[in-house]
């Protein structure tokens, strides 16, 4: 009877303990959600959270935050996220640096890139080789010439350390063969200012930022990053036309704290992949150059690994660096 009555205990116990995480998952969410964005507000990252934030909180019912905390390319806010209970309130959105690039380019982290949970990989965004019009290359071959011609004349600008801006301009360096200063800055706000002032030469910069400047006049595309031409750019060519291989676009996805429970995740995959295709959403995705995308869980998880390893060999041919 002993023997029994300790063997019951211990069922008891252990499903004592299993209920409240059980129960977690069956009844999530019950309250609210809070989407940490590792970007100023305004930012392309910040105005795509806001859209999954406002179609997650009419389907349950449960109000949605978005809380942009931009600096240290991206580390801040990522950090804050990677210490939130995995519970599924917190979430980070993210653009690919605090989860592909950064743990290649800076010395230490205070978070483990690697252990945050895979959700959804929610867009995809091509970059744009901008110039100012008065830069003497009508074309990425005549820029080239000119960057041969004056190594160190030229400078372009990024979004900071570690973007995909400052990636993909390192990596146009060393394909194409050329010394361009890199000038980094605090977002794209202030690179696009003085991009569009003259105080910077170029820059790689998301498409929906600067395709009105472009069609204004303001800025001259040179080439998109996208293996293929855009439908908005039809007469821009490719990189890949002139640099066979390059390809540098932005991307944008959802992760939860370590030890999110697999049924959270896996609802909110499901419900974000639904979310922004509906005609609404997929309508503002579009007028942002963004295309959606919605995988599971378990594909994102393979494509942060291909990315981690992409962006990991850039950087150590490149020699880039966060200084």
């Amino acid at each position: 009877m002993k023997t029994l009555a300790k063997t019951l205990a211990r069922l008891l116990l252990a499903i004592g303990f299993a209920i409240p995480a059980c129960c977690q998952a069956q009844t999530y969410p019950s309250r609210l959600i809070k989407i940490i964005v590792p970007s100023p507000a305004g930012a392309t990252t910040d105005t795509l959270a806001r859209i999954i934030a406002e179609k997650l909180q009419v389907k349950w019912g449960q109000p949605v935050i978005v809380d942009p905390r931009g600096g240290a390319g991206g580390n801040i806010g990522a950090e804050e996220a990677f210490k939130a209970a995995g519970d599924g309130y917190t979430l980070l959105f993210s653009y690919p640096a605090p989860l592909a690039v950064n743990k290649s380019l800076y010395a230490a982290l205070s978070y483990d890139p690697d252990r945050f949970v895979p959700v959804t990989l929610v867009a995809v965004v091509p970059l744009v080789l901008a110039v100012t019009p008065k830069l003497p290359a009508s074309d990425v071959r005549e820029l080239i010439a000119f960057a041969h011609a004056h190594p160190k004349e030229l400078n372009y600008a990024s979004q900071g350390y570690g973007t995909t801006g400052h990636l993909a301009g390192e990596l146009f360096k060393s394909m194409a063969g050329v010394e361009i200063v890199h000038v980094p800055y605090k977002g794209s706000t202030p690179a696009l200012t003085d991009l569009l002032g003259g105080q910077v030469d170029m820059m790689f910069i998301e498409l929906s930022t600067v395709l009105p400047y472009i069609e204004a006049g303001k800025l001259r595309a040179l080439a998109v990053g996208s293996e293929q031409r855009n439908r908005l750019l039809p007469d821009v060519p490719a990189m890949a036309e002139v640099l066979p291989t390059f390809q540098a676009s932005t991307w944008f996805g959802m992760v939860a704290p370590p030890a999110t429970p697999p049924q959270i995740v896996e609802a909110l995959a499901a419900t974000i992949a639904a979310a922004i295709r509906e005609p609404d959403a997929a309508k503002r995705f579009s007028a942002m150059s963004a295309e959606a995308v919605g995988d599971t869980p378990a594909q994102m998880a393979l494509f942060l690994r291909q990315e981690r390893e992409r962006w990991s060999k850039i950087i150590r041919a490149t020699g880039a660096k966060a200084e």
